[in-house]
């Protein structure tokens, strides 16, 4: 009963800050935020864009750029008590390497051996309930943190924006085309979650980031396609 009242608060909290007061108090919110926002949020921020357009793009480079902000977010969700999002950009940087290794991988005839493809059904029964697993587990330890060290921990929204991420992030170390609607879900999320936080320019880098997973899921799908098309002609 505890959990359920304190999600309906958290709740409360997000859709206040989003609709409280009008327009130029929101602006002057933001303004303020973007005032406040430290030289290393910034390096972040940009190392975050640089690298989700290699990741479009289909560039390894996506890896040690992204390293860069995943370190950096690591150090700023602690301090503003992002705990699930501290865990997921400790996960991203394992990934990262992990990614890294699969994506430069290359056959006798020096051809990368990893290709973006499509999931299939089983794969994407596995996604869930990889998704499914993790928030619950992150939700309740978050939950609990909650109540015992973290006071300003958004259970439910960190838990969500987090899981999602974890399966992006798996997801596109195998180059999987649907590691972006992970994306997607885990940018409109994080949006509003941030900017509740005081961290206004990530929120404005998550719009960003956004706009971006749209853009790379319609890259992806096509590569796919073509990929799949070649296949079955060689066939």
């Amino acid at each position: 009963m505890e959990i359920w009242q304190s999600i309906n608060l958290d709740c409360y909290s997000l859709l206040l800050s989003a609709t409280a007061g009008s327009a130029a108090e929101v602006w002057q919110q933001f303004v303020a935020g973007m005032r406040q926002t430290s030289l290393l949020e910034y390096i972040a921020v940009v190392a975050g864009i640089i690298s989700v357009w290699y990741s479009k793009k289909e560039d390894i480079l996506v890896y040690p750029i992204g390293l860069i902000s995943t370190t950096i977010y690591v150090y700023l969700s602690f301090k503003y008590h992002l705990i699930g999002e501290a865990s997921v950009n400790v996960y991203y940087t394992v990934l990262s390497v992990y990614g890294w290794v699969l994506w430069a991988r290359k056959n006798k005839q020096e051809e990368h051996v990893l290709h973006i493809s499509f999931s299939d059904r089983k794969q994407w029964l596995q996604q869930l309930a990889f998704f499914v697993a993790l928030y619950l587990i992150i939700f309740f330890s978050l939950s609990y943190l909650k109540g015992a060290f973290y006071g300003g921990v958004i259970p439910w929204a960190d838990a969500f924006a987090s899981a999602t991420a974890y399966t992006g992030m798996w997801l596109m170390a195998r180059k999987k085309v649907e590691s972006w609607y992970w994306w997607v879900a885990t940018n409109f999320a994080s949006v509003p979650l941030y900017f509740v936080k005081g961290l206004v320019f990530t929120s404005v880098f998550y719009v960003v980031l956004l706009l971006l997973a749209f853009a790379g899921l319609a890259e992806w799908k096509q590569k796919a396609s073509r990929r799949r098309e070649q296949v079955a002609r060689a066939a």
